[in-house]
């Protein structure tokens, strides 16, 4: 199996998707808002200790609604979830939703990540700015966006480095495509060590995060256990929330199998991952374009999903601007 990057190497490689980011720089924090062109299925799996969530029971296979119309990620930590109340008025405006009888009602599952510690003024008055925050990322949604420090990953830290917002995507030899968009807030490490080689360097598509590969050889340090503000650690000061999405046809079951192989990424490129201190969650979406993957086909699906998961939160964190006053060095600095 080959692994090659789509032609913009980003989430909208998949036809249909449009992304539009919005961030506060006196803040320190922003909302990403995936927009479908037309309702796709979706799903979700958590795998972090302390998720912040919306509209994500409906995304159980077991459950009625079977597409969405968008996907929110935010910062913000609970209250973030009001970005996904702005996409879902810019949606409503433009008459897009489930018809429920005369009414129209936007389906936009959401999730968010802590970011209120991290050196920005939080002091917003009686109400939080995300509600405007996402229905301005959904205004902007486009084919190009930008990576690293923006939208949901504008005020994002990891173990050592600014974390940000990442995405990638592959193609298959069959002519299915597969892409990812995260971002990357994680209480652990991107990279081995105190050094600057990524975990996922195995998966990198040219130079697309440093071509540095692994350290050779390991470091004595690259199983230590590295935390972000070690000192005081409690449940939902993180998260890594993203979104692996596929150009095939698959089931509500089967897009959740996606975003399960997908967390086998997340874990693969931080170190640790999944801790009872993140929110960890990705989304699945599945635009059907093609054929559902059957056999060897589906498997390698679910590498690829893995792999390209792996590859967005290294493109996330390498993509990092530094800012004034930021509390993490950006590895591109």
């Amino acid at each position: 199996m080959t692994f090659k990057a789509g032609p913009r190497n980003l989430l909208t490689d998949i036809a249909g998707l449009s992304v539009g980011h919005a961030h506060d720089q006196r803040l320190r924090s922003g909302t990403t808002a995936i927009l479908c062109e037309r309702p796709y299925v979706a799903a979700v799996h958590v795998m972090g200790g302390a998720p912040g969530t919306r509209e994500t029971d409906l995304l159980e296979p077991h459950n009625s609604v079977e597409t969405v119309n968008a996907i929110v990620l935010s910062g913000g930590s609970a209250y973030g979830l009001d970005a996904a109340s702005g996409v879902q008025a810019l949606l409503r405006e433009r008459g897009v939703g489930l018809q429920v009888h005369d009414q129209r009602i936007p389906i936009v599952p959401a999730a968010i990540l802590f970011d209120l510690v991290n050196g920005g003024d939080k002091d917003w008055g009686r109400y939080p700015p995300y509600r405007d925050l996402g229905y301005q990322a959904a205004a902007d949604a486009a084919q190009d966006f930008e990576l690293g420090t923006a939208g949901a990953g504008y005020g994002a830290l990891t173990a050592g480095w600014k974390g940000g917002i990442g995405s990638a995507s592959t193609v298959l030899d069959s002519g299915v495509t597969v892409a990812a968009i995260v971002a990357v807030n994680a209480v652990g490490s991107a990279t081995v060590g105190t050094g600057r080689h990524f975990w996922a360097a195995p998966f990198e598509v040219g130079d697309e995060f440093g071509g540095l590969g692994l350290p050779e050889p390991m470091p004595a340090d690259a199983a230590a256990v590295r935390l972000k503000f070690r000192d005081r650690q409690q449940a939902g000061a993180n998260t890594t929330i993203g979104l692996v999405a596929t150009d095939a046809a698959l089931t509500k079951a089967a897009a959740k199998r996606m975003a399960m192989a997908a967390h086998d990424g997340l874990a693969r490129a931080i170190w640790p991952a999944h801790t009872p201190a993140d929110g960890d969650l990705v989304f699945a979406l599945a635009t059907g374009e093609h054929p559902a993957p059957e056999g060897n086909a589906a498997i390698d699906l679910h590498a690829i999903a893995a792999a390209t998961m792996a590859r967005a939160i290294a493109r996330g964190v390498h993509a990092a601007q530094a800012l004034p006053g930021d509390m993490m060095p950006a590895w591109s600095a």
